[in-house]
């Protein structure tokens, strides 16, 4: 039996989000992950809204990933598969798929499905009080958690699959801290987007910068944004290519670059008019709704 054919109960039919979302995601040799990617992202997205679509962009993969995407595509009509002319690498992947994305609302997930999405309605609902909806790494509450670099410490064994990945992490988030000056706990994280505002935005990276980049975008249009904790979950299966030299020299390359081309005036003029970042553990600044409809993701910071 093919997800295409699975029937629901009408009670949980009946609870579905009345909005339409696009997930979006691409690889590059995932042949060992993207079945189970395919099958979690269904089931999740069949329990949450009422109409959906995954948008997957294969970066012209040289295993059997392409051909099980297409297996997927047949078998699920709400699937929509593409595969890039040459490899193109992880910018150029991304903006393909938000380009064709086709739903109201827009997020993504790595094929390795890096990141919790267990309060997924949640996280799609706080869209109808803020402009962007931004992952964080939760950081447990304590006292020393608020001071800056030592609330990394806390966050190192959680923040990637090793040790060395999450060095590598913390290192790009505090240059681009330094250089663009937002004011967010995480840049390598899942967003939720409006999808047509999204595609509204001019963006000129080509790597990971990309997380920092749509931030930047949507407070310069004016947007609130909320940070949110999602839990990194390391890979079980296959092979993560972030720190390879190759592209974590394109990552570097493509920072300097932005910075050069307009980051340092977005740093020195605070971005226009910047919209406001608000936080969960701020909840002196959120109104009652958003407290209340945020509540079970608390005990995410314990």
């Amino acid at each position: 039996m093919t997800y295409a054919t699975i029937e629901r109960p009408a009670a949980v039919l009946a609870d579905r989000l009345d909005h339409s979302v696009s997930l979006i995601c691409y690889g590059y040799n995932e042949e060992e992950s993207i079945a189970d990617f395919f099958e979690r992202a269904v089931d999740l997205l069949e329990s949450v809204v009422t109409d959906y679509e995954i948008v997957y962009v294969d970066d012209c993969s040289t295993d059997g990933t392409w051909q099980l995407a297409q297996r997927f595509a047949r078998e699920n009509s709400r699937i929509r598969v593409v595969q890039n002319d040459r490899n193109r690498n992880v910018g150029f992947s991304f903006k393909h798929g938000v380009s064709l994305a086709q739903k109201e609302y827009l997020f993504w997930q790595t094929i390795d499905w890096s990141y919790d999405l267990s309060d997924l309605r949640i996280f799609l609902e706080l869209l109808d009080h803020f402009g962007v909806v931004v992952g964080i790494r939760p950081v447990p509450i304590r006292l020393l958690a608020y001071i800056p670099v030592v609330r990394s410490i806390y966050r190192v064994r959680t923040r990637s699959d090793d040790f060395i990945r999450a060095m590598v992490s913390l290192a790009n988030y505090y240059v681009l801290r330094l250089l663009f000056g937002l004011n967010v706990h995480d840049f390598q994280n899942i967003q939720f987007h409006r999808t047509k505002t999204l595609q509204s935005f001019e963006l000129h990276g080509e790597s990971s910068f990309l997380g920092i980049e749509m931030m930047i975008r949507a407070r310069s249009f004016g947007l609130d944004l909320i940070e949110v904790p999602i839990k990194f979950i390391p890979r079980i299966k296959g092979v993560s290519k972030g720190i390879r030299l190759g592209a974590i020299w394109s990552s570097c390359c493509d920072i300097v670059r932005n910075w050069i081309a307009w980051g340092w005036r977005f740093r020195l003029a605070g971005g226009g008019r910047p919209g406001r970042i608000y936080r969960l553990l701020e909840p002196a600044f959120l109104n009652e709704k958003v407290i209340v409809l945020c509540a079970p993701l608390f005990k995410r910071f314990r």
